[in-house]
């Protein structure tokens, strides 16, 4: 049987820990749960008040581990890893809640609000960027203000604004995304592992796979879409925004048209049904094979 593929991705509901945690996490503030109203743009950035005595460059921790990222000496786990507890700037900008025309026919800006900038990945999702240090932050949007919060609250905030990533640097020589699961996991401060590297998953896949007749055996591996790209053109390991996880359905030979396709749309349903999948995994690459 000739190899056939599949990408599948789709919104995944939240799970209920974290449904209850963006409780503190709602829209009309900021990452640090102060309010956007009345905040002027021009006050200076977030870190000289809530981190009087921050730097605003990258923490060490996090840049060592950022720099043996782009050497390949670390995979995407540890740089998630070393991103909890930190703390990273989301940029805002101004936007006009209010105007009025004058005398002289001109509009005036008579009231502006604060809003957090997201952006548009490669697969149309919507992503928070954030950054680790001022200068890269200012560096990518010169109108935007950092607006700085620990990790933990930032991620709360991408996903209560509907953001499935954050990209972390965008711009910069290393832009690592981090995807949901993972911003998730920063979300409830607790470890991640790979979909593709996780026991559970794999697991899990079996099971679905041992509900189809026509399933031999369910592989998973790395995705195509796992790794991101260096500035100067290497391929680093991880940082990508997907499809994170490869899956391959080995089936029984000779199957018909119509059992082929049973077979496909059963096991999309179980994988959309799966409480595991959801939580654990972003985005998938389906491909099927001959035993």
């Amino acid at each position: 049987m000739a190899e056939h593929s599949h990408e599948h991705h789709s919104k995944r509901e939240l799970p209920a820990h974290i449904q209850a945690q963006l409780a503190s996490a709602g829209r009309e503030t900021d990452t640090g749960g102060q309010p956007w109203s009345g905040r002027n743009l021009g006050e200076g950035t977030s870190h000289t008040h809530q981190y009087p005595t921050d730097t605003g460059e990258t923490e060490q921790k996090l840049a060592r581990v950022l720099e043996m990222f782009s050497h390949g000496e670390a995979g995407e786990e540890d740089v998630v890893q070393a991103l909890r507890g930190t703390r990273v700037f989301a940029p805002v900008v101004a936007q006009l809640s209010q105007a009025h025309i004058t005398d002289e026919g001109l509009v005036s800006d008579k009231e502006s609000d604060m809003a957090l900038v997201s952006i548009q990945a490669p697969d149309g999702r919507k992503a928070l960027p954030l950054f680790t240090d001022v200068d890269a932050l200012t560096q990518w949007h010169p109108q935007a203000r950092p607006v700085a919060a620990d990790i933990r609250k930032t991620s709360l905030s991408a996903v209560e604004d509907e953001n499935q990533l954050m990209v972390v640097n965008p711009g910069q020589d290393v832009t690592f995304v981090v995807r949901r699961p993972a911003v998730w996991a920063l979300a409830k401060d607790e470890p991640w592992v790979p979909s593709y590297k996780d026991d559970a998953v794999a697991h899990e896949l079996t099971r679905i796979g041992a509900q189809l007749p026509a399933v031999v055996a369910v592989r998973a591996s790395r995705g195509q879409g796992v790794n991101t790209v260096h500035a100067s053109g290497r391929e680093l390991d991880g940082g990508g925004h997907g499809p994170e996880l490869k899956i391959t359905l080995v089936l029984r030979p000779a199957l018909t048209r119509e059992e082929l396709n049973a077979t496909v749309q059963g096991f999309q349903q179980l994988l959309a049904a799966s409480t595991v999948v959801s939580e654990k995994v972003d985005s998938v690459h389906v491909a099927l094979a001959s035993a």
